[in-house]
């Protein structure tokens, strides 16, 4: 049996920058003629002396929050699509932001996670991710088909379905977030459902904590991390537990000052920007906004490509609850929605291992007739996430500039 997905994940370091960096040039100046976004990003600059990591940090950043405005002026992938090609599914991730997939094998590449994490042919696989407008559903089951899995198409919610499910189809490995597993498992002893069948999981769209790792090892349920985006795919994941996140083969990853062009030294926290070589949809210099560091040496699993230290925060107010992207643009269109709101803050925190959301809005003079429920109705309905609502008086919320709170 092969112990790595793919011969490249224990290249030598060296060949693998080479190979990358040898067909920089041309991807690129095949983006810039394909695509009209880069035309106007990339023009003028001789893109045929970028084939090493300095003269890539030379070129603009795209940056995931910048999205939204993009494509709104160029619906729906603001340009960065080439015209000649035409995506097999289009998803809408909370902003919104419109996503292509184009329906090769393992377009998103979690194949390579999923093996890290013990999957292999004829294995049975409940995935709980969503189907449904965000592309989080299709890209684990595109990863864990790619390994030989039969996947059941759970998506979240309906525990009690679910424990049903995993009863009677007896699925041996599990993905999706974190907590969800935890709810299972809870559901489960508080039913008397038997779901001991599952004995790996591959958990995705949230932190994985200390303490949830420990509860899944008791029930027998070894469980490994993805870092993965609905722009780019698998960006890491997890081999040896506490050992990183090992950077997937086939993008170039670099660790940058956030709100500046420059990468940081090595070991330093920075955001996470990648550059996607895939010329279906090439994302040149892409920001994801989250905050990570390089994690020196290599893995103990033998595969050579750079680590990180996993999800070490935000670059930007833009956060992630259960598994989907929320947006200071988000939260302020629910206040103008409502004309006696005056100021609002989403505090995210996080209750019995599960993420909540409370809005805490400052009501004016003019909220005669506002109440809490439509409120939670429309956070709802620009989120698709559930979250509880609180009044408080003008003047109680700092004036600091922040619209999410992040506590978790």
């Amino acid at each position: 049996m092969n112990l790595f997905f793919k011969p490249e994940e224990v290249q030598s370091p060296e060949l693998r920058e080479q190979t990358l960096m040898s067909g920089l040039s041309d991807f690129l100046s095949h983006s810039r003629r394909s695509c009209e976004y880069y035309q106007n990003t990339l023009a003028g600059i001789d893109l045929s002396k970028v084939d090493n990591r300095a003269a890539l940090a030379a070129l603009p950043i795209t940056r995931k929050s910048d999205l939204i405005e993009l494509q709104k002026i160029n619906m729906p992938f603001a340009g960065i699509v080439p015209a000649a090609k035409r995506p097999d599914r289009v998803f809408q991730s909370p902003g919104p932001i419109y996503e292509p997939e184009f329906d090769k094998q393992d377009w998103w590449r979690l194949g390579q996670a999923f093996y890290a994490a013990g999957f292999r042919a004829g294995d049975v696989v409940q995935n709980c991710l969503s189907y449904h407008l965000t592309p989080g559903g299709f890209i684990m089951d595109s990863g864990a088909r790619a390994c030989g899995c039969s996947v059941i198409p759970a998506g979240p919610g309906q525990g009690e379905l679910q424990l049903e499910m995993i009863e009677n189809l007896r699925p041996n490995g599990y993905c999706g977030t974190p907590s969800f597993l935890h709810i299972l498992l809870e559901k489960a002893q508080h039913y008397g459902k038997d779901i001991s069948s599952i004995t790996k999981a591959l958990v995705t769209g949230e932190a994985l904590s200390a303490q949830l790792r420990a509860i899944f090892e008791q029930a027998d349920i070894q469980v490994k991390q993805a870092y993965a985006t609905a722009d780019i795919g698998l960006i890491a994941y997890e081999s040896v537990v506490d050992e990183g996140l090992v950077v997937a083969e086939d993008i170039i990853l670099e660790i940058v000052r956030p709100g500046s062009l420059e990468p940081v030294s090595r070991g330093e926290v920075g955001e996470v920007v990648i550059t996607r070589l895939d010329r279906g949809y090439p994302l040149i210099r892409f920001a994801t906004g989250d905050l990570s560091a390089e994690l020196l040496g290599q893995s103990p699993c033998g595969r050579t490509n750079m680590r990180i230290k996993g999800w070490l925060g935000r670059a930007d107010q833009t956060t992630k609850v259960k598994g989907l992207f929320i947006h200071p643009e988000q939260v302020e269109r629910i206040r103008l929605a409502h004309a006696g709101i005056a100021k609002v803050r989403l505090v995210v925190s996080k209750d019995a291992h599960k993420d909540s959301m409370c809005l805490m809005c400052e009501i004016t003079n003019a909220s005669a007739g506002l109440d809490e429920q439509t409120v939670q109705e429309n956070i709802r309905a620009i989120t698709q996430l559930s979250g509880t609502v609180k009044f408080v008086t003008a003047g109680s919320l700092p004036d600091d500039g922040l619209v999410i709170d992040d506590q978790r």
